[in-house]
């Protein structure tokens, strides 16, 4: 006899290759000769499958079930770090913690990274971390945030650096205007011209 309704496990996958009303029929009729399955229903517009059954329906059987009618469920790859193990027997641990949360294909555990990587047909971060604390361990999601380090120098200096460089190089032609002749080395003119012509 099936459990209540309330008290089933249920999960929503991603189905692939779905086109038409006829489509969601062969995968929901596929789904309900699953031993174990309740209800299987199809929505086509989201291209989703949602199913509630007993503890005994595993993903890999959904996932057959669907493949046997011509459509494939979608797969997820999560990696998560896990913080507080120190051995073997911890990997092994977070492993099985892993594979018994609904959805769960299979679950990698890297004790030189402190990682994991999990590929479920209904993932649900929030499941798996809770499952790897039940475990006494600790899961959580990469950062991929990059620190951006503010500059020592405000945003304009490269525009004062290059009107200090040219300044000299401009002042003898002012002093043009008041008879006054003389230039610049050339070395030199070519030492201020350069930074402020290829850099700045």
């Amino acid at each position: 006899m099936m459990p209540p309704q309330a008290d089933r496990p249920s999960w929503t996958v991603d189905i692939e290759g779905m086109t038409c009303a006829s489509c969601a029929a062969r995968v929901e009729k596929a789904i309900a000769h699953v031993p174990g399955v309740a209800t299987a229903s199809v929505n086509l517009a989201t291209e989703s499958l949602t199913v509630t059954g007993d503890a005994s329906v595993t993903p890999a059987a959904l996932r057959d079930a669907v493949a046997k009618a011509g459509y494939a469920v979608k797969q997820h790859d999560v990696r998560l770090n896990i913080a507080g193990m120190t051995c073997a027997s911890c990997v092994a641990r977070v492993e099985k913690a892993l594979l018994r949360v609904p959805g769960v294909l299979s679950a990698t555990v890297n004790l030189a990274t402190e990682s994991a990587e999990v590929i479920s047909v209904a993932p649900d971060v929030g499941a798996l971390q809770a499952a790897v604390g039940r475990a006494g361990y600790q899961a959580s999601l990469p950062s991929d945030v990059m620190e951006v380090r503010e500059s020592r120098w405000p945003p304009w200096w490269p525009v004062a650096l290059a009107v200090a460089l040219s300044l000299p190089l401009a002042l003898p032609m002012v002093g043009l205007l008041w008879g006054a002749h003389w230039m610049l080395p050339g070395w030199l003119q070519w030492l201020l011209a350069t930074p402020v012509q290829f850099w700045l």
